[in-house]
């Protein structure tokens, strides 16, 4: 399969020294997931982030994405949707690849910051955070725990053999890399269509 701009597998895989193990770094529009004892490790804005994992067997792993803004939001086959479900498709559809089985797939959500002020007409952590609640409720996904909307970004560790999740709000931006790289996403996403339909499957 061939990823388009919305989603693509990360290749920012590193050792960390604070941790103590080996871990992978996304980017907006970006994801991972792996069977190994790693870190998966990400900086939400306005972005969302849905940690998604196999209580079983510990197969997880974490996207990055954001609606564009654009078309019906309130509509399940609006073009913005359509991004959002291909991010979360594109994950779980990996997971159940690897060996994760349905049934066993719980979700921790973060993200959805109103930090994009007057980058649009509405807040689009707000509805960021409404899309990937309603996604997982409606594929029967439950949801452990979130930290969703406020107006500050995160960076969120994900550790997907344990499921322990860490969260450090940051309260004081040192430089606008953050919004600008958000605010860049966007702009891609408006200008890039959708890469191709996922299916899901079963077991």
């Amino acid at each position: 399969m061939s990823f388009g701009i919305q989603e693509q597998f990360a290749t920012n895989v590193y050792y960390d020294r604070t941790f103590d193990c080996d871990a992978a770094k996304i980017l907006p529009g970006e994801y991972y997931y792996t069977c190994k004892d790693m870190m998966i490790v990400t900086v939400l804005g306005s972005c969302v982030s849905a940690c998604i994992r196999d209580r079983v067997t510990g197969i997880g792993g974490m996207n990055h994405f954001m609606l564009p803004d654009g078309g019906d939001a309130d509509s399940p086959v609006s073009a913005s949707m359509r991004y959002g479900t291909y991010a979360m498709e594109v994950l779980i559809n990996d997971l159940l690849k690897a060996g994760a089985r349905r049934e066993n797939l719980e979700a921790k959500v973060f993200g959805g910051g109103n930090v994009l002020r007057g980058f649009v007409a509405i807040n689009v952590g707000e509805r960021n955070a409404q899309f990937v609640r309603e996604f997982l409720r409606a594929e029967n996904i439950r949801v452990v725990a979130e930290d969703l909307n406020d107006i500050y970004p995160r960076k969120v560790y994900f550790f997907p053999r344990s499921g322990k999740v860490l969260v450090k709000k940051l309260r004081q931006l040192n430089n606008n890399t953050l919004v600008n790289r958000e605010q860049d996403y966007a702009n891609r996403l408006l200008s890039t269509p959708v890469a191709g339909d996922v299916e899901l499957f079963g077991d």
